[in-house]
């Protein structure tokens, strides 16, 4: 329920002071007299119909100040229009994202923000490449995010040959964008390395993204110098060694401007969920909703319940209560 000119309501103020004034001070005038505290107070019949007519007046009039405000009933039909992105999130699972100088390790610190990542869509469809000596689908576009981070959990380094195939990701994630109707269209790729498989070069496969309208984000993952890899010994177990940090970020960066994209440089854990948000940010849907009020007036109610009590009003004065001059 609401009112159309809700201002209007503001005159049920006025009520309490007639309810003064034709109640309470017209019985102290009625009914006082110079003797009254030697009496006993007598109420007659006359006297209470007198009273519930004036009380008749007010309420009448507080039911005519509602109906001027015209009360509505309804509801508010939305309609929803998207404009959706097509995105899809590529991650380079070659044998070197063991490398520990993210917690717990690249490649798991890449899957923990990514997850992260996809919690904060809405409305858009996400994909999911993986690749190292090729790129395999993990899961094509989808709106179904439950099932994205189930694929997510399942990725292990070791699922498919070693190697870094950039080139190779690039096109297999333009294949999953290529055929969408989404407005925008997007590809997230994360690597540590440098293009050494593959039968696609990275920039070759820039180039067809570009002709595909579809925007690169490149992300190398990696601090500065060397970074702790653990390596499997049969004597000690595990050991740990120091391994220099190798990202091609020329190439990263040239495939990224070639695609209107940007790169990133993730140090440590913190950086990298910066990133992704800053991504996030960037590429944003874009939600158009419209709203129709449809509501039925509701005045006559009070109008009517008025009209009647005024009526009664008028009766009552007009012929049990009319005095003769």
């Amino acid at each position: 329920m609401a009112f159309k000119n809700p201002f209007i309501l503001w005159g049920l103020v006025i009520l309490p002071v007639l309810y003064y004034i034709l109640f309470i001070r017209e019985r102290e005038r009625t009914f006082s007299t110079p003797f009254s505290d030697l009496f006993p107070a007598r109420t007659t019949l006359r006297i209470q119909i007198f009273l519930f007519a004036r009380l008749l007046l007010i309420l009448a009039l507080g039911l005519f100040i509602v109906a001027l405000a015209r009360p509505q009933k309804g509801y508010i039909e939305e309609t929803i229009e998207t404009e959706g992105i097509g995105i899809v999130l590529t991650l380079d699972i070659s044998s070197s994202m063991k490398a520990e100088d993210f917690k717990p390790n690249r490649l798991g610190a890449a899957k923990s923000v990514a997850k992260e990542f996809i919690s904060g869509r809405k409305t858009d469809k996400i994909g999911l490449v993986t690749f190292s000596r090729k790129a395999v689908t993990q899961s094509p576009l989808t709106i179904d995010y439950n099932i994205l981070y189930d694929f997510i959990d399942t990725i292990e380094i070791g699922m498919i040959p070693d190697g870094t195939a950039i080139g190779n990701s690039i096109a297999e994630s333009s294949k999953r964008l290529a055929g969408g109707k989404e407005k925008s269209k997007v590809i997230i790729l994360l690597t540590d390395g440098i293009n050494n498989s593959g039968e696609i070069d990275p920039i070759t496969a820039a180039q067809a993204a570009r002709a595909l309208d579809i925007k690169i984000y490149t992300i190398g993952v990696g601090s500065m110098g060397n970074a702790p890899y653990p390596v499997q010994d049969q004597v000690f177990g595990t050991r740990y060694v120091s391994v220099p940090v190798q990202i091609d970020e020329k190439v990263l960066r040239t495939i990224a401007q070639i695609t209107g994209g940007r790169y990133f440089r993730a140090t440590d854990t913190q950086k990298l969920e910066d990133i992704y948000r800053e991504i996030d940010k960037l590429e944003k849907s874009k939600i158009e909703i419209k709203q129709y009020r449809k509501t039925r007036e509701q005045f006559t109610t009070p109008l009517l319940a008025g009209i009647l009590l005024f009526c009664l009003y008028v009766t009552l004065s007009r012929t049990y209560l009319k005095t003769i001059p």
